[in-house]
């Protein structure tokens, strides 16, 4: 897969656009800043908004073509992101470490989701925060983002399983307008969690 990301980050422009995820930005500005990190963080939006807002972040994507342009972005507005290549089934970051992750349009193989998320649980600190948008299964009536993979987008259900650990504070299923670059561009079937743990 990291061959797919690297053609498709390859060219100039920020595909999923410079700005920060709606929802992210939303959902991150109730919280005190401190430590995030952003899996499957691509082109580096999310990681270097949050920088810019005051967090530490470690961010990590497959993608050497996603890193080269997040430390660019991140360059650009004056900011620092620890940024490594990673696969999503194996990183590792210390337990209770971390005070807020945040997952957005991250869509893994079910054994590769369910190893990322177990491990997620396990980096938040007692009282840590996850932020989640993804594509549910509706979308794929859509073109306009989004594996075609049924198995790679998320239900109200995977979610309750994989994180019934954290106390859910949102869980919502609904259709917006996406603009976010050419890749998330108009109609789409989105799911958004927030769990604390």
């Amino acid at each position: 897969m990291s061959s797919f990301w690297n053609e498709r980050y390859s060219v100039k422009e920020y595909i999923y656009g410079e700005e920060p995820n709606l929802f992210f930005a939303e959902q991150l500005g109730k919280l005190m800043p401190g430590h995030i990190i952003l899996p499957c963080d691509g082109e580096g939006r999310n990681g270097v908004y949050a920088a810019v807002q005051g967090w530490t972040v470690d961010a990590f994507d497959q993608s050497t073509e996603g890193q080269r342009k997040a430390l660019d972005l991140a360059g650009k507005k004056g900011v620092h992101i620890n940024y490594n290549i990673s696969d999503a089934a194996e990183v590792t970051f210390p337990e209770n470490s971390a005070d807020a992750v945040a997952i957005i349009f991250a869509h893994l193989p079910p054994d590769v989701r369910k190893r990322l998320n177990k491990n997620i649980i396990t980096w938040l600190k007692p009282g840590g925060t996850l932020i989640l948008e993804a594509y549910n299964p509706l979308q794929l009536k859509n073109d306009t983002g989004g594996p075609k993979d049924r198995s790679m987008l998320y239900t109200e259900a995977i979610l309750k399983e994989d994180f019934k650990d954290l106390e859910t504070q949102l869980l919502q299923s609904l259709e917006l307008n996406i603009k976010e670059g050419i890749y998330h561009d108009g109609l789409s079937n989105v799911i958004r969690f927030v769990g604390q743990k």
